[in-house]
């Protein structure tokens, strides 16, 4: 038998509903409000934990406020940055960035540098932002001004030559000075020999994501020497000299190239003819050791000799990234997916979900660079 009701019974039924349904919100207690969130919290934790896990294991991350004892832990290491009195308002805003997402938490030391002494201005302005201890440093004449054997000449008519070809910096003795001592002397100077570990930092650079970790622990624990955010192409027109100059010394000094190296990352025939791919050394972390170990020392000597720093305009980040892929092990060279990185016009997004998402990222991971048609990502893939 079906129950028709009238439409006045209709209403007061509807009415009834009502108020039973007010009476069960209003009684919703805070109890239920807490095993409510409870649930809805134990949820998030399983939605996170199918992620994909993070490169860098939890025993190297801190919480936001970490007790004082996880801080007695910390490698010898420094963050470098080499930078003018005119770069004053950049070098403020990359270092108020790096504190935000990273040093405020670890309280490792900065270092700068500068051909001049540093004014007043830039050392008040960035020591203000600075949570612990700041160095600024002159860098010796010797290390930094064209040496005087080159060829003067020669070297205008090969910045002559650039400036026609319009080539980035083609026309800068300055810029060459800066490429030759970040390739073989920014590690020699006396207020960085007491470390081991360096962080390279650029004015004006960005930083997107929260880094709750210590890289250089981590690079320490994992034998680790040299780490990177972003790798491109170099502008060939720039170091038309450079690979031949390579070949040359590795023929000279076979003892000192890796078994497990990564050649295949540099060129696509065994090291015939290079491909251009180098790290971008306005981001590097990297152990100084390297640098002034044998291998390095001898070959930074051997590419200086040839004058091409001021001859073309041979870059740090080629040397760099040749020298390390050569004379390590591939193992030993990381790339931070989760560390998010620019230095316009490129950024480095993590592609891993549960690392844009644990790092606070704000970067957009579909217009990271890593894939772009100038970047050296896959050549890099390829020798995993």
């Amino acid at each position: 038998m079906v129950l028709k009701l009238t439409t006045p019974a209709r209403y007061i039924l509807l009415v009834c509903f009502i108020i039973i349904g007010l009476h069960s919100i209003l009684s919703f207690t805070h109890e239920d409000y807490g095993r409510a969130t409870s649930l809805r919290n134990i949820a998030s934790q399983l939605t996170w934990g199918s992620a994909e896990a993070d490169a860098v294991p939890n025993e190297y991350y801190r919480p936001a406020e970490p007790p004082s004892h996880l801080l007695t832990r910390r490698a010898n290491a420094t963050i470098l940055m080499l930078a003018r009195n005119s770069d004053v308002n950049d070098a403020v805003r990359s270092v108020r960035r790096l504190e935000d997402r990273f040093n405020k938490k670890f309280g490792y030391p900065w270092v700068f540098l500068n051909e001049e002494p540093f004014s007043d201005e830039f050392k008040t302005r960035v020591s203000n932002v600075i949570n612990g201890e700041v160095t600024f440093g002159q860098v010796p004449r010797e290390h930094w001004y064209q040496p005087d054997w080159i060829d003067e000449d020669k070297a205008r008519a090969g910045r002559e030559k650039m400036v026609e070809d319009n080539i980035i910096y083609g026309g800068s003795v300055s810029y060459r000075n800066m490429c030759r001592f970040n390739s073989g002397f920014f590690y020699r100077h006396p207020i960085l020999e007491q470390y081991k570990w360096y962080w390279r930092v650029e004015p004006d650079v960005h930083f997107h994501c929260d880094i709750d970790f210590d890289p250089f622990l981590y690079m320490e624990d994992h034998n680790k020497t040299y780490a990177f955010t972003i790798t491109m192409y170099e502008y060939e027109a720039t170091i038309p000299t450079l690979w031949q100059s390579v070949k040359e010394f590795i023929q000279e000094n076979p003892q000192y190239v890796a078994k497990n190296n990564a050649m295949g990352y540099m060129s696509e025939n065994g090291g015939d003819t290079y491909n251009l791919c180098h790290f971008w050394s306005n981001f590097e972390i990297a152990n100084m050791d390297f640098w002034r170990g044998e291998a390095y020392s001898k070959f930074f000597e051997h590419l200086d000799n040839k004058g091409g720093f001021y001859y073309e305009r041979w870059g740090d980040a080629p040397v760099h990234s040749i020298a390390v892929s050569l004379f390590q092990s591939k193992d030993q060279i990381h790339f931070f997916d989760e560390i998010g990185y620019e230095h316009n016009p490129y950024t480095h997004c993590p592609r891993s979900d549960s690392a844009w998402s644990r790092g606070k990222c704000g970067c957009d991971q579909q217009k990271s660079f890593d894939y772009d048609g100038y970047s050296c990502m896959r050549q890099w893939d390829r020798i995993q």
